[in-house]
């Protein structure tokens, strides 16, 4: 069953949701458009967008969907949610967008094909909770796919320790120095089915991993 949510945590952000778009257009068009495109390929079954933020998968849903495809996405900040139901009303393809956070979500055990994780990790607030939520409802077989932003080594490392604290109240609740790839892949409830480190973008917000993970048959005590 579903866990219960931090009510304490307000994943409420008005001024990063209405600058979000604007900021990103440009790399959206450029940059992420063939990460986005990794995630959705030869993409079928029921599928989870987590962490929608403001929608940008759901033109790449649309792009692919089939008979066989069924689309839900969840979003706790409703400033963002706003905005990407705006674009999922905009797609030819039905996305059901939900208001629960990552360490909550609202579904059935063994209920999807495929989770897709781009840029959210950073803004979970607990990590290990989001991963456990994500191998329940995952199907045995099912995969996490995955685009996030880690911390670098060297000097940009220690730039991006220096901006932590105060980079993430300004946007959204980015953790700047998380090791997202190796924490995903050392989970023993999936078996790595691929996984690379992009030097892609600018520090702070550099290197990323991209990947895909497939959750056990049977997942071992984790």
């Amino acid at each position: 069953m579903p866990t219960e949510p931090n009510a304490s945590q307000d994943p409420s952000s008005p001024l990063f949701a209405a600058i979000y778009d604007p900021a990103t257009a440009l790399v959206e068009r450029t940059l992420l458009r063939p990460h986005r495109e990794y995630l959705v390929a030869n993409l079928d079954g029921t599928v989870l967008d987590l962490g929608a933020g403001t929608g940008a998968m759901f033109p790449y849903f649309d792009s692919v969907a089939n008979a066989a495809t069924e689309f839900h996405a969840t979003e706790p900040d409703p400033h963002m949610r706003r905005q990407a139901t705006e674009k999922a009303n905009a797609q030819a393809t039905p996305i059901r967008i939900e208001p629960a956070p990552a360490e909550a979500l609202p579904y059935d055990d063994d209920s999807f094909d495929v989770v897709i994780a781009s840029m959210v990790f950073c803004t979970i607030p607990e990590v290990e909770s989001a991963i456990s939520e994500i191998v329940r409802v995952l199907k045995p077989g099912g995969e996490l796919r995955f685009f996030e932003h880690v911390i670098d080594d060297g000097w940009r490392a220690r730039v991006q320790s220096a901006l932590a604290p105060l980079w993430k109240p300004l946007a959204g609740g980015c953790h700047l120095t998380r090791q997202t790839g190796s924490r995903l892949v050392a989970d023993r409830s999936f078996d790595v089915v691929e996984i690379e480190r992009l030097n892609l973008g600018m520090t702070p917000i550099r290197p990323f991993v991209r990947g895909r993970l497939r959750k056990r048959a049977t997942s071992p005590t984790r």
